[in-house]
């Protein structure tokens, strides 16, 4: 599998698309970040709320240790603060957590507040504190997901702000474009990670753009993952099978 590295707004490089790691049942997740990396994946996108957060870095863990050419620094590790972790204290508890779980991995390359909801006040504290961390060495990137513009601008507007997010991972697809955040967030210098961009599977077995399908000899997956990269967006497309990674 092939990929570019797209440069953040922090300077730091990101991989153009990602492997997102969301229901993968734990008992599997560690192998099929494992085999992953076999067939090139070097981006993989996690969360608390996923609850598989420590397969994500053992699977990672495990092939750096069988491939000792193999560099941590080709690895881009993301996660995510879910709503209950949001406020000062719970975000340093929650972050500590973290930093116990990365073993051999030594840092994470991106840590998004997972949602808005908590309110403004708990996102402001949580993105200090995280800010934080980023001096401490342990956050490479800082950004957000599921943020609206308007969320957005009020962080960038915030007087506190001393890392503006490198992304705002949204759900996109061509059932779900949302233009116009996107390209918003791109002029902003925020990349956009597109989430769902196989739609859940949705529509995986439908005849839909068939005549591009039979074009370029693509399945649909690959159709609607190439739509992203195109659009100028980081796909994290999932699957839970080897055989389709």
């Amino acid at each position: 599998m092939s990929y570019r590295l797209i440069e953040l707004n922090s300077g730091k490089k990101i991989p153009s698309i990602g492997l997102g790691c969301y229901n993968i049942p734990i008992s599997q997740t560690s192998n099929i970040v494992y085999e992953a990396c076999k067939v090139g994946y070097r981006h993989f996108d996690t969360a608390v709320l996923y609850g598989n957060e420590e397969q994500v870095i053992e699977g990672i863990s495990r092939y750096l240790r069988d491939h000792p050419d193999a560099k941590r620094s080709d690895f881009f590790y993301t996660t995510k603060l879910w709503n209950s972790q949001l406020g000062h204290q719970p975000t340093i508890d929650a972050i500590n957590i973290m930093k116990s779980q990365i073993g051999d991995l030594q840092y994470i390359d991106l840590l998004l507040i997972h949602s808005p909801l908590p309110g403004k006040t708990k996102r402001l504290e949580s993105y200090k504190v995280m800010q934080e961390y980023v001096d401490k060495g342990l956050l490479k990137n800082i950004g957000v997901s599921n943020y609206g513009k308007h969320h957005i601008e009020e962080l960038l507007n915030w007087s506190g702000l001393k890392y503006p997010p490198v992304v705002n991972q949204i759900e996109i697809s061509p059932w779900v474009m949302r233009t116009d955040l996107a390209q918003w967030c791109l002029k902003q210098g925020i990349q956009v990670e597109a989430f769902s961009p196989l739609t859940h599977g949705q529509r995986l077995r439908s005849d839909v753009f068939s005549d591009i399908r039979k074009k370029y000899d693509k399945s649909l997956a690959q159709i609607l993952i190439k739509w992203s990269l195109q659009k100028g967006y980081i796909p994290l497309p999932k699957t839970k099978t080897v055989s389709r990674l």
